[in-house]
């Protein structure tokens, strides 16, 4: 059975409500099992919570008789108790993502030095001749274009040599093929030299366990005799394939998703087109859950028309490319036990005016704190694209006081403690630059930052030190001290003392450099945090990097502080004390306002939710003057790399002719069309009020396509509506 469900019916507690009365009206064998499969590791509790909730109420065992996991934990499972028929050692590891593109790096690094002239065939005409993008910004681009030729290289079941050999049989020239393709082999050969697998691997070799051993395969068949899947549109084709070798000709097999709401495919192996497609096909009951009582009417029918634009859409690729479908979202009939929040057309709200973006962020923070003074017992929420953009909202949102929790990659507190390690780590790497000592200066008295006349001198002290031609001479002073020319005691009594002090806190800081990393960090947080929660996050940032520093032996303090400082800079996942790594509650947050991302927000809802940044960058539609993520500035022709990439991969694998330039005009159709489900799923997190804001960006940017048509769809709609309410 096939299942398309819409945003708010309930996909979870229907299939967890469906195992749990296949627990209670099916008898299993001994051995025999229910297997649920969902998307993330979040997920696994929640499905487990509501299975043994359901169970309980007929006196089953909570826990006995299903089993929940991801795609990946899945094929992990399988994969280890095979790993010879999988052509691996049985003590294999599997390498994290953070390792693998350290692995991937460090393959494009050695390459880029080998061959430093292949950059030029790219570069744009007035970036050749700049060594910072032969080097450093054509690496940056080489890795991602790299993972992504081996990602789906490894879906389309290529080793790098036989990619190799099909480059020698080609009739024709594909270089950013042969560039990845030799990449891919480096890449390979490092996880075979750590006698480890990463997590495409993971995916392959499963497959290819069940492929070759048909008893495993009919052991396991006989074991899961029901298969449920959730989040069925964020299934690649390979995936789909080890679900379908599972549940066998005979076995049964459930899967519900929402093509809609399939955002996580650009550039990976996903497609909602595989749950279309199998929603579809002969001896498949399709079915539709399309009834929810999430949002208000009002909301629902603007979700619905952004379905009925995409249908009708401007752009013929785009609308061929169908990003948006039916089922359209149906409220919950009478007497449904959730329904609908009662409806008002005025608190769905669309802009029009055209806001810088500090402008945006400060009337919408505004607006955010007025309604939570009136609401202190509802949700709200602020949605952005892209981390960055969220962690300027909180700035904001702490500058005039209004209570917010952040669902991003990390805390802003988490992150300012960080990134005081990461300076006093980065000096400590490099304990001459004076810039650096500045810095940690900074650090050192970060708890007086309230009192504009502290801040004042802190920044006269650090720009002092930033001059400093002889670090020594403060540090470690021999024949002239720093501080008798800069502070004499006559007159800097007070500082003069104080900047002692921070010199003695230094020199114990360097004597403490050749410390384990993590004794290291404790050192500096005890002399630089007092509060309990700060202590607490440089605990776990000293655990992580304790263990980051187990994992790669040959890590020095430079790479630590480079690690701390993509925390801080909200680039890696992290969670400090506070951080929930759990799946985020938005009930639990009442009376606060919740800035997070709209990939992060997908399967949360908020009473009010604020939907901000809606412009051609952030939501292009392909046209002209749209810009694209994927196309860089310093690269010839506004390619795509990474596109480019994967349509020279595809030609090799078909055997069909390759055209510059066509998979980058594709990729801009592709996505275009996600981007039409990302702002689909923003609306569809709101239950009572929406707003949705668009800003100028750096200057240039319009408001996205499909906001202007929802916009004039709904001053219509509204104006109709008044023109027939009855006059008072």
């Amino acid at each position: 059975m096939g299942v398309a469900a819409v945003p708010g019916s309930g996909k979870t507690a229907t299939l967890s409500y469906l195992a749990a009365q296949l627990l209670a009206e099916t008898e299993l064998a001994d051995g025999q099992e229910i297997l649920i499969v969902t998307l993330v590791n979040s997920a696994v509790a929640n499905f487990a919570r509501q299975v043994n909730e359901y169970i309980r109420d007929d006196g089953l065992l909570p826990g006995y008789g299903y089993r929940v996991r991801t795609l990946h934990s899945l094929a992990n499972d399988i994969v280890r108790q095979k790993p010879t028929v999988a052509g691996l050692d049985e003590q294999f590891s599997i390498v994290d993502e953070r390792e693998s593109n350290e692995i991937l790096a460090a393959a494009v690094d050695a390459w880029v030095r080998r061959f430093p002239e292949a950059a030029d065939d790219y570069l744009g005409p007035d970036y050749v001749e700049k060594g910072f993008y032969r080097t450093q910004k054509w690496a940056e681009i080489l890795v991602d274009t790299a993972r992504n030729f081996i990602k789906q290289a490894k879906d389309d079941l290529l080793g790098p040599d036989d990619a190799l050999a099909a480059l020698e049989r080609y009739p024709g020239d594909l270089p950013l093929a042969q560039i990845c393709a030799r990449i891919y082999q480096d890449y390979d050969q490092a996880l075979a030299y750590r006698g480890a697998v990463d997590f495409q691997d993971l995916i392959r070799l499963a497959l290819g366990v069940l492929q070759k051993d048909g008893d495993f395969l009919a052991a396991l068949q006989q074991k899961w005799v029901y298969i449920l899947e959730d989040e069925a549109q964020d299934s690649s084709r390979l995936q789909e394939d080890i679900l379908r070798l599972l549940a066998g000709e005979r076995g049964n097999w459930v899967r519900v998703g929402d093509p809609n709401q399939a955002i996580f495919e650009t550039f990976t192996t996903a497609d909602p087109k595989y749950l279309r497609e199998f929603i579809s096909a002969p001896g498949v009951v399709g079915r539709e859950l399309p009834n929810s009582g999430r949002s208000a009417r009002s909301i629902q029918r603007l979700a619905n028309r952004l379905i009925e634009w995409s249908l009708e859409h401007p752009h013929h690729a785009i609308r061929e490319r169908t990003p948006l479908t039916p089922p359209y979202i149906q409220p919950t009939p009478p007497g449904d036990p959730q329904p609908n929040p009662p409806d008002d057309p005025a608190a769905v709200r669309l802009e029009g005016e055209s806001y810088s973006a500090t402008k945006e962020a400060m009337l919408v923070t505004d607006s955010c704190g007025h309604w939570l003074e009136a609401h202190p017992d509802q949700t709200a929420a602020i949605l952005v694209a892209r981390n960055g953009r969220g962690s300027e909202i909180v700035k904001f949102l702490r500058q005039k006081g209004i209570p917010y929790v952040e669902n991003l990659n990390s805390t802003s507190t988490t992150r300012a403690v960080v990134g005081a390690l990461a300076r006093a780590l980065g000096y400590l790497a490099d304990p001459k630059q004076a810039a650096k000592l500045a810095e940690v200066y900074r650090v050192w008295r970060r708890d007086e930052r309230e009192s504009p006349e502290l801040v004042a001198e802190i920044k006269t002290v650090a720009d002092g030190l930033k001059r400093i031609k002889q670090v020594e001479d403060l540090v470690a002073p021999r024949l002239s001290d720093w501080l008798d020319e800069a502070l004499p005691a006559e007159t800097y009594g007070e500082l003069r003392g104080q900047m002692s002090e921070f010199r003695d806190l230094v020199g114990s800081w360097l004597r403490a450099a050749e410390m384990p990393i993590d004794q290291l960090v404790l050192t500096i947080a005890g002399d630089i945090f007092h509060d309990v929660t700060d202590i607490a996050t440089a605990h776990a940032a000293a655990l992580h990097l304790a263990q980051l520093g187990e994992s790669h032996p040959l890590m020095r303090l430079p790479d630590f502080a480079a690690e701390l400082y993509d925390i801080a800079g909200n680039r890696r996942r992290f969670a400090g004390l506070g951080d929930d790594a759990a799946q985020f509650d938005p009930d639990a947050h009442k009376g606060k306002v919740t800035v997070t991302t709209l990939h992060k927000a997908k399967g949360l809802e908020w009473d009010r939710v604020y939907l901000i940044s809606v412009n051609n960058y952030d939501f292009p539609s392909a046209d002209p003057n749209d810009s694209f993520i994927g196309e860089k500035w310093f690269i010839r022709d506004d390619l795509n790399l990474s596109a480019e990439a994967l349509a020279q991969l595809a030609a090799l694998r078909d055997g069909s002719a390759y055209n510059e330039g066509f998979a980058s005009l594709a990729a801009r159709i592709d996505y275009a069309a996600e981007r039409l489900r990302l702002l689909f799923v923003g609306i569809t997190r709101a239950r009572r009020a929406l707003t949705i804001t668009w800003n100028t960006g750096r200057g240039n940017a319009t408001e996205a396509t499909p906001l202007l048509a929802l916009r004039a769809w709904w001053e219509a709609e509204r104006t109709e509506s008044l023109a027939h309410e009855p006059q008072r």
